[in-house]
């Protein structure tokens, strides 16, 4: 096969090839580009392998492209970018090179190689096709382990025997899985098997490695795919023990729950595969930690559950548990600690909420405390609540959805009116202490609920004019006199 016609309409390849020849080098387009080439995904990620020094042909190409190249000398390899916004490459330089592992470690030992030895430590067939570059034989493909039948037959198979493959790098254990589910491919029995009898090999791997795999799988069409592998393979146990204790039915005197971890899966696929309504605009930046929102959702439904002969099984305060669990999860996973882990811990513990509202005469109040609690994330605590919605009976499904649809519309209508998103009381702590010349202190908080639950419940719009006098009379009420009276 040759793909010279589809390489000549990117500038950036003809220039390779051509400063390639003038020193005297081979290089070759190779790995992922390849793959997504043949399969006619998008990709902006070349890596160019050449026989001798990597680096000395990124410096000539960028010289002729007129580019910034950057060097990484510890590393034997260069990068550059080539093109502007929408049509920029980013295109990475290393000399053919060959691997080897010591068994307690996953840093190799790198030694100039062939193209042969550069494909043969690639992790997958489906990675380890290359492109010439060359002049002589511009565009032709370079397949040695038959990756282009297993593109076809959509499987993951390593190109040397799966045991050497993964004892020399664990995690392409993970790798393997990521790919199946982002691709929809499977993976090879012998190759499977291998991890299985491997998986302990992925503890010598650091946690930030595993952890962006694990979010490449999260992100992934159907990542439930992803999560059944893992679990199949061993590797999830050693990864996420708290997903594996969701597992399991128990059954009492008849009654049973649901398991709880393909619950949690079917959840995490809804969102995946949610519909795009206009009541479920979530911020591209925060996809990722809408898909971990679901993955914990439930999380401490272990912890808290119980039987009871009346009602069955209860999961009482799980929300409120599995939301102080998350920053523990996330320090463990060397996720960020920072607002997008708040993100995740809000709607964890506010998932029930907008259900529980669905199911009792709705109150202007408690949308309200819907809307102050949830805030800007009110999108996105929606999503998760629809994704939640998982029954076998499609009516039922259906109607759940259909009170939603009701909620989101009060919703609506009430932040329209009472501009609670954004809630703010206009009566700060600081004014409370001038009024009334007080010090920090129990009172000021107390004077600050009353106020807020006020708001919130009705009886006072959330303006200078009406709060201001409302926090008078109840100073008044608590033996307080104003020292200062301000006007709105």
């Amino acid at each position: 096969m040759n793909f010279s016609e589809t390489l000549h309409k990117n500038p950036v390849f003809d220039t390779i090839a051509r400063q390639a020849d003038a020193l005297g080098l081979r290089a070759y387009v190779i790995g992922g580009f390849v793959r997504d080439l043949v399969l006619e995904r998008p990709s902006k990620d070349i890596d160019v392998v050449c026989i001798g020094s990597g680096i000395t042909l990124a410096e000539a190409v960028g010289k002729a492209l007129q580019t910034n190249v950057s060097v990484f000398p510890n590393f034997g390899t260069a990068m550059l970018r080539a093109g502007q916004g929408a049509d920029e490459w980013e295109v990475e330089f290393v000399g053919a090179r060959k691997e080897s592992y010591r068994s307690e470690s996953r840093k190799p030992i790198v030694e100039d190689g062939t193209l042969e030895d550069d494909q043969n430590r690639r992790d997958f067939t489906i990675n380890a096709m290359g492109i010439s570059l060359a002049v002589t034989d511009f565009g032709e493909l370079l397949d040695p382990f038959d990756g282009l039948k297993d593109i076809k037959r959509k499987l993951i198979r390593t190109p040397l025997e799966p045991g050497i493959t993964f004892s020399d790098d664990p995690l392409r254990m993970m790798r393997a899985i990521r790919f199946a589910a982002q691709l929809g491919f499977d993976i090879e029995p012998d190759t499977f098997e291998a991890i299985v009898q491997m998986n302990e090999r992925i503890t010598i791997v650091s946690r930030e490695r595993v952890t962006d795999e694990l979010n490449k799988i999260i992100l992934s069409p159907t990542p439930s795919y992803g999560f059944k592998l893992l679990y199949h393979a061993g590797l999830l146990e050693r990864i996420f023990p708290e997903l594996i204790a969701l597992k399991g039915v128990e059954t009492i005197e008849g009654k049973g729950h649901k398991d709880n971890f393909y619950h949690t899966l079917q959840v995490l696929d809804n969102v995946a595969n949610r519909a795009k309504s206009t009541h479920e605009v979530v911020a591209p930046e925060n996809e990722l930690w809408l898909r971990w929102a679901a993955l914990l959702h439930d999380i401490a439904k272990p912890a808290t559950k119980r039987f009871d002969p009346k009602v069955g099984w209860t999961f009482h305060g799980h929300e409120d548990m599995g939301a102080r669990w998350v920053p523990g999860i996330f320090r463990t996973m060397k996720l960020p600690l920072n607002e997008h882990m708040r993100f995740v811990q809000k709607l964890v513990r506010l998932h029930l909420r907008p259900i529980a509202l669905t199911k009792e005469q709705i109150t202007d109040s408690a949308l309200r405390r819907l809307l102050f609690e949830a805030g800007d994330d009110l999108e996105g605590l929606m999503a998760l609540c629809r994704a939640d919605i998982t029954s076998k009976n499609y009516e039922k499904v259906q109607k759940h959805l259909r009170n939603f649809d009701r909620v989101e519309r009060k919703l609506h209508d009430l932040e329209e009116r009472d501009k609670l998103r954004s809630f703010q009381p206009v009566i700060t702590g600081e004014l409370i202490m001038e009024t009334f010349a007080l010090p920090p202190s129990k009172e000021v908080g107390e004077l600050k609920t009353v106020l807020r639950e006020a708001i919130l419940d009705g009886l006072i719009p959330n303006s200078f004019d009406t709060a201001y006098p409302f926090l008078l009379e109840e100073g008044r009420k608590r033996g307080l006199t104003p020292i200062t009276v301000k006007n709105g």
